[in-house]
């Protein structure tokens, strides 16, 4: 087995083509660290490491400073296999899940990425209703099968924004809220009933509440008829125990970033099942190197419903690494390296 001679980073600051605008934050523009990680042999393997102060609380100067610095240490000499560096990287340092994922996913891409073709949903952003109808429209006419529409914002007009988001995706096209941690748990009942109440058609309700509200997730889960999905309550193993524990959900969104990599993030996919939880995959606003990965994974754990690999859709023409992956009817198409 190779060993690992070189770990370097690069920044890359990539603009949106339009903004993305969730309950947490307002995007126009992606900045990471893309790690390259080169072997014995000559390999060059590629990961990244987003930045989200919302969710991951990762910034791109600790991760470029991890990654240089007691993950680099970690791995140099070692064994490029990620089955046995993998313990190396979690152990380096507390804590860091995106700069670990970055290092894991570019050991893991040493061995080869393969074409790939995975279907995808794509989101619709924050906006008013005559807005949402339109991109809904748009949407589905370039071949998007599933919408995913971001509420939370103001629950008192989240039923119309989603109501004008199915008139304009018509039947036929699975529709999910995400709350982003938004909502309380009262509002989260009160707005979900009122949709299901509208014969809105949702597919699953992502992360009503806030991130440690276990208690207030299985409350929501209780009182609705709709699917429950955990995403930023779910990043490590401790945190599906919990979520099993509370009965707080039905599905699970697993993130390379937030897992810490391909390796623990495919095991978390394996215990959510064995725990009965449906399973799908997303990613971060990034590159196409990280959305890659993510597509790696949803294709290694099959998921239950249409896995979240629009990150690299948002980017503007002519992004850093954009030749890696593209979008066509629905699906993202990773090209073979």
């Amino acid at each position: 087995m190779s060993t690992v001679e070189r770990v370097e980073v690069e920044l890359l600051d990539l603009a949106l083509h339009s903004p993305f605008v969730t309950a947490l934050r307002r995007a126009t523009r992606v900045e990471s660290v893309v790690v390259r990680v080169t072997d014995s042999d000559g390999r060059v393997g590629l990961g990244e490491a987003p930045q989200n102060w919302q969710v991951l609380g990762a910034s791109v100067a600790g991760s470029a400073a991890c990654l240089e610095g007691p993950l680099r240490d970690a791995v140099l000499g070692r064994s490029a296999d990620p089955a046995e560096t993998w313990p190396l990287i979690d152990r380096a340092v507390a804590g860091n899940s995106a700069a670990k994922a970055a290092l894991d996913c570019a050991l893991h891409d040493l061995l080869g990425s393969s074409a790939l073709r995975v279907s995808t949903l794509v989101t619709v952003p924050v906006g008013e209703p005559a807005e949402i109808a339109e991109a809904a429209r748009a949407r589905v006419a370039e071949g998007f099968r599933t919408l995913k529409l971001k509420v939370g914002t103001d629950a008192a007009t989240d039923v119309a924004r989603v109501s004008a988001a199915r008139e304009g995706a018509g039947p036929g096209v699975a529709l999910r809220v995400d709350a982003n941690t938004g909502w309380d748990c009262f509002e989260a009942v009160q707005v979900i009933r009122a949709l299901e109440d509208a014969g809105v058609d949702l597919q699953l309700v992502e992360q009503p509440v806030g991130r440690r509200d276990l208690l207030g997730m299985a409350h929501v889960r209780r009182h609705v008829e709709t699917p429950v999905m955990a995403d930023e309550s779910v990043f490590d193993l401790d945190d599906l125990v919990e979520v099993v524990r509370h009965e707080a959900a039905d599905l699970v969104n697993v993130k390379i970033a937030k897992a810490g990599g391909l390796t623990p993030a495919l095991e978390l996919a394996r215990v959510a099942r064995a725990h009965g939880l449906g399973v799908s995959v997303g990613c971060m606003l990034e590159s196409a190197v990280g959305v890659g990965a993510a597509a790696a994974l949803a294709e290694q754990v099959g998921c239950d419903v249409d896995p979240d690999l629009d990150g690299a859709w948002w980017l503007a023409e002519g992004a850093t690494y954009a030749d890696l992956v593209s979008y066509a009817d629905g699906h993202l198409v990773r090209m073979e390296r």
